[in-house]
């Protein structure tokens, strides 16, 4: 993938989410944010799209994609 801004190989890898003692891929989940008592933040595994992050080595810029190819293998 090149970088749209200065036209460098940009790199793949992922923002982790750390949850309790694990540490997972990121994920994103349709709609606005729904409360929950117990876990602050309701978000069905049914409903999350793992998210890949690729980064430019040169300028740093971030670019996001979900899709489920990024999840963990």
């Amino acid at each position: 993938m090149e970088c749209p801004k200065c036209k460098a190989e940009m790199i793949q890898g992922f923002v982790p989410d750390h949850s309790r003692s694990s540490v997972l891929v990121g994920a994103r989940y349709p709609g606005q944010p729904k409360w929950s008592f117990w876990s602050q933040t309701k978000a069905p595994a049914e409903d999350a799209v793992p998210i890949g992050a690729f980064r430019c080595p040169e300028c740093g810029f971030l670019e996001f994609y979900a899709d489920a190819k990024f999840a963990a293998e």
